[in-house]
């Protein structure tokens, strides 16, 4: 009796989150209530409660079910022995760019945190939440770049700190301008060369991980049937 009340609490908790992601997409964050979210999930306001503190706490769930297993992919990569932070970034910024050509659920949270949410009162720990994920993003670029200098034994042509900022403006940037029109260029061919390109750039050698530079006009991965990872 536990195990089935647990296993019908997650499976609430995943229809909410579900609904939100559907509704957030549809009318943007501030546009959506909780009563709103709580009636397409075929629940009560009061199942929102008990899973989640508001409306801020639940966008932040709906981020962390897309983004932990990306981090949780780089943190595998890390333990496994991967020596090369060049690869090592390259391999991540590419899976990420993969998930959002291939899966709806990752395209329509990318969108939603992009462009549907909006930094109010209301949402001050989503906006907390954005600004710590993306000084770690800048931390964990500056110190794989640093890293690869020294194994490279060469000098940045710019400041370690000064290359991860603009490394994540590209990343960054090029999901954002990908999101408002994914057909206007291939999403991953065009990432990896860009970033390899900004690598060569700041002097450091990049390997062949995960293959040649491809060419920009490949076309990208159709869409998954499913709408859920």
């Amino acid at each position: 009796m536990v195990r089935r009340t647990k296993e019908e609490a997650f499976a609430t908790r995943q229809r909410l989150l579900d609904a939100a992601e559907l509704l957030f997409q549809a009318q943007g964050v501030s546009h959506t209530t909780l009563q709103q979210i709580a009636q397409k999930a075929g629940a009560t306001r009061g199942a929102i409660y008990w899973h989640f503190k508001d409306k801020a706490d639940l966008f932040n769930a709906m981020m962390e079910r897309v983004t932990l297993p990306m981090e949780e992919g780089m943190r595998q990569a890390v333990d496994a022995g991967e020596v090369d932070p060049i690869a090592l970034l390259e391999r991540g910024i590419m899976d990420a760019f993969r998930l959002a050509t291939s899966d709806p659920q990752v395209r329509r949270v990318f969108e939603i945190a992009s462009y549907k949410v909006e930094y109010t009162q209301e949402m001050s720990a989503v906006q907390e939440r954005h600004f710590s994920g993306r000084q770690g993003c800048i931390d964990d670029f500056e110190k794989a770049l640093r890293l690869a200098a020294v194994q490279a034994r060469v000098k940045l042509s710019i400041p370690a700190g000064t290359a991860a900022l603009g490394l994540h403006a590209l990343v960054s940037g090029l999901m954002q301008d990908w999101l408002l029109d994914p057909d206007s260029f291939a999403l991953l061919p065009a990432g990896r060369r860009l970033f390899r390109t900004y690598i060569r750039g700041l002097g450091l050698p990049v390997g062949a991980a995960d293959g040649p530079d491809v060419p920009t006009g490949a076309k990208p991965a159709p869409f998954a049937s499913r709408d859920r990872p």
